[in-house]
């Protein structure tokens, strides 16, 4: 298929920020670089990038280390091989969108990636980039997180593991009486904060600076940004923040540390002996293979005393959260609107039985900013309010409580659908951009996945969000060179709102009436 002309800023964009690509050679081979652990040898990607795959930032967390924070990784003699991925933490395969290039599946998988520019020289911004999947699913190998492309811009390029499901989120009362801040769960925070830190310690020496890290993440990595913004363990370590899809306020919520306890009793209850010693001692794919009946939201992040004080709600409202500036989104179809109608039909009858089942007596007022007059504004409105319910609300109510403490704020709201796949799926095509269709344009790794036929329009998507992203990570803002102009968002005012599509530009933000009734129902009036 013919390519259409990008538009020409892309071209320009493309042009100042391009570097020679060149084939990976299998004896082309970086510096070894030294960390706190030891040497490292490395591999060159195209580009001329420098990366370093499996690099251990952290003790394995099996045996007696199991459900207890991160320890300190060995140290080891001689030059560790980090020419291949380390392993993915465990979990069940539940995502059809992960393609991994890990060594397989272990509970020894604290292990990180670095991409750094080819050229040393002055200390680089960094990026430490979290993946996605529900905190269930995923891993720092996957291709739609390489950090190459982000790179050859300028910028070092980390992305981390950390423990999933009951792995990484149970909570039991015996795991808090022998911690010394009576805290459990949140293993899988911890690991991050603690990658967050090994990147602190030994980022110079893949020409980083570790003044200056910026932390991202998707769908639950966004959230668990959100999260270290909000912990005193972190919230100190970061010069900026990018969260796409998903903040950790109500519908996405905490749970206290009693709550989340009970629901950990329920879990091993069926597992036999239940002591912390014997829980220790369970075959790793044992206990995994438990989770397959356990109901979503057992392992949840708590309110555990230590990680996180208090809710991400109570800290942000308080200003107590990292004051950095914040680049946060969300996709215009984050759900889609079945999410909301289940099998009824998209009719105005049925989309206001919906409304008064969701919102009782102030169906009226959802009504109001989410019309239903026919067919396809039934749709429209569903979709909002699905993506709302999902992720959406929750990243809008980041950015809002962000916006009051002064920093900078920039909102965008991610339209670009993909192209149709190339072999054709069951399901009709989305109505909008669906969660996770921006990672690959973000970050620059559209290449990567071979689903969908490409076309130039994505390509200009993808200069244009990877360059903000860019420029964000090294300045705080994303405006850069020929890149429409992106303002921050005007607390209190008219919203505004990057709209990121072939054609990126700010305007209004839509549904910001129907984001603002929404706070009320969460949150209580006047929050």
């Amino acid at each position: 298929m013919r390519r259409p002309p990008a538009a020409p800023w892309v071209l320009t964009l493309a042009l100042a920020a391009a570097a020679p690509a060149v084939a990976r050679a299998q004896d082309a081979v970086p510096q070894p670089a030294r960390v706190a652990g030891g040497l490292l040898q490395g591999l060159i990607a195209p580009g001329g990038v420098r990366e370093f795959r499996g690099i251990p930032f952290a003790a394995p967390p099996v045996g007696p280390l199991r459900w207890r924070p991160p320890q300190p990784a060995a140290p080891w003699s001689g030059v560790r091989d980090a020419t291949s991925f380390g392993p993915r933490c465990m979990q069940l395969p539940i995502f059809s969108d992960m393609v991994f290039r890990s060594d397989g599946m272990s509970e020894d998988c604290l292990y990180l990636n670095v991409w750094a520019p080819p050229a040393a020289g002055r200390p680089r911004p960094v990026l430490l980039y979290f993946f996605g999947g529900g905190y269930l699913a995923g891993d720092g190998s996957e291709y739609r997180y390489d950090g190459a492309s982000l790179a050859r811009r300028g910028i070092v390029v980390v992305t981390a593991n950390y423990r999933l499901g009951a792995f990484g989120f149970l909570a039991l009362a015996g795991l808090g009486a022998e911690s010394p801040h009576h805290a459990a769960g949140d293993y899988g925070l911890l690991d991050q904060v603690a990658a967050l830190q090994w990147v602190r310690r030994n980022i110079s020496a893949f020409g980083g600076d570790p003044r200056h890290i910026t932390i991202g993440g998707e769908s639950a990595g966004s959230v668990s940004v959100c999260a270290l913004m909000a912990s005193p363990l972190s919230r100190d370590l970061i010069a900026g923040a990018i969260g796409e899809s998903g903040g950790l306020f109500p519908p996405i919520a905490t749970v206290a540390l009693d709550s989340a306890e009970r629901l950990g009793a329920a879990f091993v209850r069926g597992l036999g002996d239940t002591t912390v010693a014997a829980l220790r001692a369970l075959p790793a794919d044992s206990l995994l293979q438990a989770t397959r009946t356990a109901a979503f939201g057992t392992f949840p992040v708590t309110v555990d005393g230590d990680f996180l004080p208090a809710s991400p709600a109570e800290i942000f409202a308080a200003g107590r959260q990292a004051r950095v500036p914040l680049l946060v989104g969300w996709n215009s179809e984050e759900q889609p609107w079945q999410a909301v109608l289940g099998t009824r039909a998209p009719t105005p009858d049925n989309w206001e039985a919906a409304l008064r089942s969701l919102f009782g007596d102030r169906a009226g007022e959802a009504l109001a900013e989410l019309p239903g007059t026919d067919t396809a504004q039934v749709i429209a409105s569903a979709t909002v309010l699905a993506g709302a319910r999902f992720t959406a609300f929750s990243t809008w109510k980041w950015a809002e409580l962000q916006g009051r403490t002064g920093e900078p704020v920039y909102r965008y709201l991610y339209v670009r659908p993909r192209p149709a796949p190339i072999v054709p799926g069951p399901t009709p095509p989305p109505y909008g951009a669906v969660h996770s269709a921006e990672i690959e344009y973000a970050l620059g790794n559209l290449a990567t996945n071979r689903v969908y036929p490409w076309t130039a329009q994505d390509d200009s998507v993808s200069a244009a969000m990877e360059g903000y992203f860019a420029a964000f990570v090294r300045t705080g803002d994303p405006n850069a060179g020929a890149l429409p102009a992106w303002p921050a968002a005007d607390a209190g005012k008219t919203e505004q709102i990057m709209m990121l599509d072939a054609r990126p530009h700010a305007e209004a933000a839509p549904n910001e009436g129907a984001f603002r009734f929404l706070d009320t129902v969460y949150n209580g009036p006047g929050r």
